[in-house]
C-alpha cells in the first residue's frame, strides 16, 4: 500500500531545517524568551535605578564631606582658644556653623564638643521661629527686657536613631571621618557625615552634617520604576496573548478539525495555514494530515479489497450453485462424475481463497505486532527449500537452493515469519507455472549492503505488459492448458507488501537466452542488510 507523503512537498523531498540559536523546540524557545523578557525589563530597571540611587547617595556624601571639612577647618582656625591646652569657643563656633551652612532647610548641622555634648544645632534656629504676643511696654528707665535665651530642646528621639548618632559621634571623637546612610531620630533616612575638628592632634569637637532628602530621592526612584513595571506588564500580557494566538488557538483548531473528521466521517484534516508553520505545531499539523491521508488510503484499500474478495468468492459460489442445481437432472454416471469433479475443484478454490484472504487480512497486524530482529536469510531459505525437498513426490517440480559464494550468513532486520512467507509464495507461484518435472531455483547473494534473492522457474514467463500487473490482488495470468482456479492471485501481492514493509522491493522479469527466447520467469527480492 502506498505510504502517505507530505502534501506540501514532492514525494521524497525533506523539509529543510532552520538553524536554531537555542537548543530544544521552537515553541519552547519562544515561551522562554517571552517570559524572560518581562523579567529582564524589571531586572534592568532595578539595576539602573539601584546604580542611580547609589550614585546619588555617593554624590551627596562627597558634597557633605567637602562642605564639612571646609567648615571644620574654619571652626578650627577661628574658634580655637587657649594655650597650651586648646579648646573651642562654643558661642563663636555656633555662629560660624549657622553662617557657613549652605542650605539649612535641606541640611542639618550639629556641633559637639570634646565631651560629646551638643553645642550647636541648625534646627534650634529654625525651630525657634514662633508666633506669640509681645509683652506690654515698660516705662522709660525701667529695667531692661530680660530675653529668654533658653534654647528649646529637641523632641524625644527614638532609641535606634539616637544610638546610631551616638556611635557615629563617638567614632568621630576618636579622629575618624564617618560617612554613610542611617536612620535619624525621627525615623527618617538621612545621609550623614561626621568630621572631627582637630587642632594639631587634639580633637576639639565633631561637626555632623545631615541631608534628609534621601527618602524623597527614593520616592522619586520608585516613581521612576513605574514605567519599567508598566513595560514589564505590557510585555507579559503581550507574550501571553501571543502564546495564546500561536499555541492555544491553533491547538483548538486542530481539535475541532479532528472532531469534524470523527463526526462527519471526513477522510482527512485540512489546515493548510498551520501546515506552513515552521515549528512543532506545523509538524503536528503535517503529521495529522499525513496520518489521515494514510488512513483514508487504507480505508480505500480495504473497500477495494472487500469488493475484490466478494467478486472472487462469488465466482466459485456461482459455479457451485449451478453444479448443485444441475446434479439432480443428470442421470449419466460419467457426466455426474465430471460434475462432482467440478464441485470438488470449486470447493478447493474457495478454501484456497479463504486461506489467502485470511493471510492477507492478518498481514498488517503481524507486521506491526512483532519487533524487527536480525534474521539469517541463508539459514531461513535453506530450511524452507529443505522442507519442499523432503515432501516432494515423484513427478513434482523440484526446488534447488544456491547459497552465497562465501557460505556465510546473510542477515537482514525483519520478522522471520513474514520473510519466510515471501519465499513460500514465490516458490509456490513458480512451481504452479513450471512444467511437470521442472525445476525452481532459489539463489541468495549480497552486495552493496543489500541481500539479493532470486526465484526462477522454467515456465512460459510473464508477458512484458504484465510484469507489474502480476503483483495486483486477485490477478492471475494462466498459460494455455493450466487448470482454472489453481491460483488465488494474492500470493505475489502479499509477497511485495511484506518486502516493502521491510524496506525492500520485489520485481518480476523474464529469463531469456541469447536469441531472446523466454526461458522462464524470475522474481528478484532486494532487502537491506542488517548492521552488525
Amino acid at each position: 500500500m502506498a505510504s502517505a507523503t507530505d502534501t506540501a512537498r514532492p514525494e521524497g523531498a525533506k523539509k529543510p531545517r532552520r538553524a536554531r540559536w537555542l537548543p530544544g523546540s521552537s515553541l519552547g524557545q519562544l515561551i522562554v524568551v517571552l517570559n524572560v523578557l518581562g523579567l529582564a525589563v524589571l531586572i534592568a530597571g532595578a539595576l539602573v535605578l539601584n546604580e542611580l540611587r547609589q550614585g546619588l547617595v555617593d554624590a551627596r556624601i562627597d558634597s557633605l564631606s567637602t562642605q564639612g571639612e571646609l567648615m571644620a577647618s574654619i571652626i578650627d582656625r577661628a574658634a580655637t582658644v587657649g594655650e597650651p591646652q586648646p579648646g573651642m569657643d562654643a558661642a563663636f563656633a555656633n555662629e560660624l556653623v549657622l553662617q557657613l551652612l549652605a542650605n539649612p532647610k535641606a541640611q542639618r548641622a550639629r556641633l559637639y564638643d570634646a565631651q560629646g555634648r551638643v553645642v550647636a544645632d541648625s534646627n534650634w534656629v529654625i525651630d525657634r521661629v514662633e508666633s506669640r504676643a509681645l509683652p506690654p511696654a515698660r516705662a522709660r528707665g525701667a529695667e531692661g527686657l530680660q530675653l529668654d535665651l533658653t534654647l528649646p530642646r529637641p523632641a524625644a528621639r527614638p532609641e535606634k536613631g539616637r544610638l546610631a548618632l551616638t556611635r557615629e559621634v563617638a567614632s568621630a571623637l576618636h579622629g575618624r571621618h564617618v560617612a554613610g546612610v542611617r536612620r535619624g531620630e525621627d525615623g527618617v533616612r538621612v545621609v550623614s557625615v561626621s568630621i572631627p575638628i582637630q587642632h594639631v592632634q587634639a580633637v576639639l569637637g565633631v561637626l555632623t552634617l545631615e541631608a534628609r532628602d534621601v527618602d524623597a530621592i527614593v520616592a522619586r526612584e520608585r516613581m521612576a520604576m513605574i514605567p519599567f513595571i508598566l513595560i514589564a506588564i505590557g510585555v507579559t500580557l503581550g507574550s501571553s496573548l501571543l502564546l495564546t494566538r500561536m499555541i492555544a488557538q491553533p491547538v483548538r483548531r486542530l481539535a475541532r478539525a479532528a472532531d469534524r473528521v470523527r463526526l462527519s466521517r471526513a477522510r482527512a484534516i485540512s489546515l493548510p495555514d498551520l501546515a506552513e508553520r515552521e515549528d512543532e505545531l506545523g509538524d503536528l499539523t503535517r503529521s495529522l494530515q499525513n496520518m489521515t491521508a494514510a488512513l483514508s488510503e487504507r480505508m480505500d484499500a480495504i473497500e477495494s479489497f472487500a469488493a475484490d474478495v466478494a467478486h472472487e468468492i462469488k465466482n466459485p459460489l456461482t459455479s457451485l450453485r449451478s453444479a448443485i442445481e444441475t446434479l439432480d437432472l443428470i442421470k449419466d454416471p460419467a457426466a455426474r462424475e465430471r460434475l462432482m469433479a467440478i464441485l470438488k475443484n470449486d470447493v478447493q478454490r474457495l478454501d484456497r481463497l479463504v486461506t489467502d484472504i485470511s493471510n492477507a487480512s492478518r498481514l498488517d497486524a503481524e507486521l506491526s505486532r512483532d519487533s524487527p530482529r536480525p534474521v539469517d536469510l541463508n539459514r531461513l531459505v535453506q530450511d524452507i527449500v529443505g522442507l519442499y525437498q523432503a515432501t516432494a513426490q515423484a513427478g513434482d517440480v523440484t526446488v534447488r537452493f544456491d547459497g552465497p559464494e562465501d557460505g556465510g550468513p546473510v542477515r537482514v532486520s525483519g520478522r522471520e515469519g513474514p520473510l519466510g512467507q515471501i519465499f513460500r509464495n514465490l516458490i509456490d507461484n513458480a512451481r504452479s507455472f513450471s512444467p511437470p518435472g521442472g525445476e525452481v531455483t532459489v539463489a541468495l547473494s549480497h552486495a552493496a549492503g543489500r541481500a539479493i534473492a532470486t526465484v526462477s522457474d522454467l515456465g512460459p514467463g510473464i508477458p512484458p505488459e504484465n510484469l507489474e500487473t502480476v503483483f495486483e490482488r486477485f490477478y492471475t495470468s494462466r498459460p494455455k492448458g493450466a487448470a482454472f482456479g489453481g491460483n488465488s492471485g494474492l500470493g505475489l501481492s502479499i509477497a511485495r507488501q511484506i518486502a516493502e514493509a521491510h524496506g525492500g522491493s520485489l520485481q518480476a522479469r523474464n529469463r531469456t537466452d541469447d536469441d531472446g527466447k523466454v526461458l522462464g520467469a524470475v522474481f528478484l527480492l532486494f532487502l537491506p542488510e542488517a548492521r552488525v
